[in-house]
């Protein structure tokens, strides 16, 4: 049987450090060496979209996590100016764009996505497909990937992509009309299952060879009480970003179970009750950083068996 391995990672902001710490902990595992090589697909949104991307330019877990605890604070840097513009934060995004496209340039340079090692798949929200037709001018979800064929992307510049993909609502301003495809699919994993099965590739893998990895960057244990909330735009807004971003993972976990049953997995580590860790939070990257070493928080043992059986 021809495996056909698909890698897929979440968004999460500044908890993508903890995929990153993951992936280093698997290369690390007696058993597994070499399994991340074998990826023929690697899907991501948001920060799983430049993890995607990085992993593709051959680039090491270790160094991902790197760029998170050396980067990070400028990335998510707030000034008391920007906020000022901002009116508090009313108007405006969190954060200018500009301190994370200066790294992922340095990184990427002038790399198109079809110069990549390896297939990829990352997600974006096009605001506006700018069509001719007003009949059919229209916003819409955007899979950006470097398959050869006629609507192949491969000629995207990596970082461009990269930005595009985390530009997420109020945290980031758009990136050349595109924003974070969390809106639609932060797990991106039911989109790379379906790519990987597009009629346009003549080899196509068969459904029944198809084996998924998927990983979360930390799930917060959120809620709003209430039965009968009767809120407005003020009281929604911010809470309606955090759904989208972070409440749209699970269906995408319940539609590849239901397809591909065993030759499917997730490792989503779950935050203690008392632990919400905002897309934001440099301020919390000491404890992703324990949190994400922790054997106890984030026990491995059934992705290393899971990856033996039905991986290598």
């Amino acid at each position: 049987m021809t495996k056909y391995r698909i890698l897929s990672l979440d968004g999460g902001g500044i908890r993508g450090i903890i995929t990153a710490i993951i992936l280093q902990r698997l290369n690390a595992e007696p058993g597994l060496n070499g399994w991340l090589n074998l990826v023929d697909l690697i899907a991501g949104t948001s920060t799983g979209g430049l993890l995607a991307l990085g992993l593709a330019h051959g680039l090491s877990p270790e160094f991902m996590r790197s760029v998170y605890e050396t980067k990070g604070a400028e990335i998510f840097d707030d000034s008391w100016l920007d906020d000022l513009v901002d009116i508090g934060k009313i108007t405006g995004a969190d954060y200018d764009i500009k301190n994370l496209e200066r790294e992922v340039k340095k990184i990427f340079g002038k790399t198109t996505l079809a110069q990549l090692k390896r297939r990829i798949l990352i997600t974006a929200f096009d605001l506006d497909n700018e069509s001719h037709n007003k009949a059919s001018r229209t916003w819409k979800p955007k899979l950006f990937h470097n398959f050869p064929g006629h609507d192949t992307d491969g000629s995207e510049l990596a970082f461009k992509v990269g930005l595009y993909t985390s530009a997420a609502p109020t945290y980031f301003p758009s990136v050349d009309g595109y924003i974070d495809g969390g809106v639609y699919a932060t797990n991106p994993s039911m989109c790379a299952l379906a790519q990987s099965q597009d009629s346009d590739f003549k080899k196509r893998p068969l459904l029944s060879d198809v084996v998924l990895l998927s990983l979360g960057t930390g799930t917060c244990l959120l809620y709003i009480e209430g039965k009968e909330l009767d809120w407005g735009y003020a009281q929604w807004a911010k809470q309606l970003v955090t759904l989208m971003l972070d409440g749209t993972s699970g269906i995408a976990d319940y539609q590849c179970n239901q397809i591909l049953g065993d030759k499917y997995h997730r490792m989503a580590p779950v935050f203690p009750p008392d632990v919400s860790i905002p897309m934001d939070a440099v301020d919390r990257i000491p404890y992703m950083v324990e949190f994400a070493e922790s054997h106890k928080h984030v026990d491995l043992t059934a992705t290393i068996k899971w990856l033996k059986d039905y991986w290598l």
